[in-house]
């Protein structure tokens, strides 16, 4: 992907981001680094290669499913405007 110099301008605009000539040249060199690397990336051939959960191979240590605290619902619903058999009741948003 190449990109040009008002691409970098229009994504400032977009943004809201007050940008000079200079600073937006400088960012477009930046992403064309960026996009050079992830073409790069890209090039690799990984078909054989099974994918990770985590960059490092480790196991996490489990811990028994069990409840370690007690049933606090009235107490957290007391400072609530409104509640309803246990629920929180809100203004409708959507008509």
């Amino acid at each position: 992907m190449t990109l040009k110099l008002d691409d970098v301008r229009r994504a400032a605009h977009l943004a809201r981001i007050a940008i000079d000539d200079t600073e937006a040249e400088a960012t477009l060199a930046q992403l064309d680094r960026v996009f050079s690397l992830i073409g790069q990336m890209q090039a690799v051939d990984v078909s054989g290669i099974e994918p990770m959960a985590h960059a490092q191979d480790l196991m996490l240590r489990l811990r028994d499913d069990r409840v370690t605290e007690g049933n606090q619902r009235e107490l957290f619903q007391s400072s609530a405007p409104e509640t309803e058999a246990g629920l929180y009741l809100v203004p409708k948003v959507i008509e």
